[in-house]
Formats: C-alpha cells, structure tokens, sequence
C-alpha cells in the first residue's frame, strides 16, 4: 500500500505527503475552532499548512547543500511530526555534515527574521506580557504572522538540541568526528542524545507535560537507532560481497516455468532467483514474484514474463556497506554480484542484515577471546 504521495518537485527532489498528515490538518483546526467556532477551525487548518511550507523550506536547506556536496537527496516526506530528507548515504567529511545540519535550523532563523522585521512582532511583544500573549492572539493576518515567526524559532531552537535525530546531534556527532572519526563521535554524540532524552522525559512526566516526555521517547529510540546504524555501517565495511553471496545459488533457465519453481520453494530458503542463459544473466525473480503468479495467474507462464530486468549489479570487490548504498540509491532489495564479466550470484537486504548479524557475532567474541587472553 503506498503510503505517501508526491505534490511538488523541487531541484529534482520530490515532496510527498504521508497519508497521517492531515492528522495535523485536524489538529490546528480542532485548537482554534474550540474558541473561535467554524473561521477558527478554518484559519487553524490553514496555519497548519503555511507553518509545513515553513518545514519543506527547512528539509530543502538540508537537502540543497547536501547535493551541493555530491549527496543524493531522494525525497522529501512531510509527517504530522515534521519532514524527514531522505539522503541515498551520509557525507564523507564531518564539515559537510556540519553545514547539512546547520542549513535547515538557519532557513527557521531567516524566515523568522524576515517576520520579525515586516510585521511589527517586537512592538507586538514589547507591549505584550508573555502570559497575556495568547489572549491577544486571534484569527486573522496580524496573528497568523506573529505565530509563525514564533514557530520558527520554535523550530530552530527545538532542532539545534544536540540529541539525535535532531540537527544538532549531527552537528555534534560531525565537529567530534573532526578529532575522534565517525563511529567514536556516533556512540558519543548518541549517548549524549539519550542523557538529554531521559531528562527531558522526566522533565515532561513531573511537570504533566505528555507531548514533551513523547518527544524526549522520539529523541530517546532516535539516538539508538543512529548508533546501531553506525555499528552496521562499520561491520559491514570490513567484508567483501565477494566473501559472503550465495556461492550453492538455485538458478532458472529462461524456459522454466512458474510451477516448476515451487518445489525450489518448498525445499529452500533462497529467496531470490537468478535467470541465467548460459553465463549471461537475464533477470531476477523473488519468491513473492512467484507466489503472486501462481495466485493471480490462470495459465502457467515463463519465469521470463515475470522476472525483472533493473536488477543492480556490483563488483565483488565492493564492500558489503557499498552494496548496501548502491542497492539504498537504487531502491532496489537485491544486487547481481560479478567479477568483471562474470555473473558470481545474488545478494539481498535480508543477506545484508544476516551478514550483519553474524560479522557482529564473530568481532565480539574475537573481542572476548582477546580480553579473556589478556586477563589471563
């Protein structure tokens, strides 16, 4: 099911929609059409829109200066909670890292000074208590502009905490990794997120506020995730592709049929199928490929009217975190692995993650073997 649609391109990067954001939708017409009855609800709707034009110009900071520095950017997805680049890999040099990080936060801060400079907002707030701020607050031009401007710095101020999945924790993990490298600068700039996540989400349980401890939750399992991924990017660095596909890999003639297959299926766990003529290889069926035929086809057709042609091919010599980017850039779950000409086999996410798996398996009791020796 597609979870999100595209409604702009920007640069050549696509700006979709998840099918929840209208949940923020409800939300700003549900908080000002309490008061203000149905031109509130519809003014409360609108902000919401204007103040998620103000995120995809944040997401375009990040996503522009990181093509700049050679970074594919693939899309742009708004969420209720925010938008999120998706970048087909992470810089290579902490600076433009830094710089990523840093232009989405300063796109808030330009946008608030352009609101702060045109609208009136520091008479506004000379002359209003903070206290009494909301009570002055109704729908109409004047409000809407005072609003975003406080938003954006909301969002520039709530980005820059050096937590991740936050700006500022990248900004932290790239000034460390200038003296410490990437994965020491991750596990410090990630513990440092976590520290700050649990006292935020005491912070949040003490003072009653639900939505600051589900955010310091947010922050809390975004750092984790940001420090396992690093641990996969450094484990998986270290093995050739050429070392860990499937060298005993079923493969398919070209007139194999569907039904034939399935007793590949029934009898092993290879998920993925080469189609070979000789030693060319044609295409590549999964095993969802065939179990779809079989249920929504009435004749018995070729592996070849079913196959796909797109598959990724990559050099044995890459390193199994290369493949893992090539396949992440081309969207695509398996790769066709060669040594020059010649067709080796294929090599799956799901491949990946067991390699990732077992490498980790191996490097920490080698580790305890060493610690065990040196006690000893």
């Amino acid at each position: 099911m597609k979870t999100s649609f595209r409604v702009a391109s920007v640069a050549g990067i696509d700006i979709n929609v998840h099918i929840t954001f209208g949940l923020i939708l409800v939300f700003g017409a549900f908080q000002w059409g309490i008061p203000y009855g149905p031109r509130g609800a519809v003014f409360g709707a609108l902000l919401m829109v204007v103040l998620f034009i103000c995120v995809v110009l944040h997401e375009l900071g990040h996503s522009l200066v990181a093509k700049a520095f050679g970074v594919p950017v693939r899309h742009i997805t708004l969420l209720p909670i925010g938008g999120v680049s998706q970048m087909e890999k992470n810089p290579e040099k902490p600076l433009h890292e830094l710089l990523i990080a840093f232009a989405g936060p300063l796109v808030n801060v330009l946008i608030a000074g352009l609101l702060f400079a045109s609208t009136g907002a520091a008479e506004t707030l000379n002359k209003t208590p903070a206290a009494d701020l909301a009570k002055t607050m109704t729908p109409g031009l004047p409000t809407a502009l005072l609003w975003l401007f406080m938003a954006n710095i909301f969002l520039a101020a709530f980005n820059l905490i050096p937590a991740f999945p936050m700006d500022g924790g990248r900004m932290l993990r790239a000034f460390l990794a200038m003296f410490v490298g990437f994965g020491s600068a991750t596990r410090i700039a990630a513990s440092v997120g976590q520290v700050l996540a649990m006292a935020l989400g005491l912070f949040g349980l003490l003072s009653g506020n639900l939505l600051l401890a589900l955010v310091a939750v947010f922050v809390f399992f975004g750092a984790g995730q940001e420090r396992a991924e690093e641990k996969a990017r450094v484990v998986l660095g270290t093995t050739r592709v050429g070392d860990a596909y499937n060298k005993n890999a079923i493969t398919l003639a070209p007139g194999t049929q569907v039904s034939q297959v399935v007793d590949h299926i029934l009898t092993s766990y290879q998920p993925d199928f080469a189609v070979m003529q000789g030693t060319k290889l044609l295409g590549v069926v999964s095993r969802d490929d065939i179990l779809r035929s079989l249920a929504t086809e009435i004749s018995d057709s070729y592996v070849t009217g079913i196959m796909h042609r797109d598959f990724v091919t990559v050099d044995s010599g890459l390193t199994l975190e290369e493949v893992r980017e090539r396949m992440a850039e081309a969207s695509q779950r398996v790769a066709a692995v060669f040594r020059g000409e010649a067709y080796l086999g294929l090599v799956s996410r799901e491949d990946l993650a067991e390699a990732l798996l077992v490498i980790g398996f191996s490097k920490a009791q080698e580790a305890r073997r060493k610690a065990a020796m040196i006690a000893s």
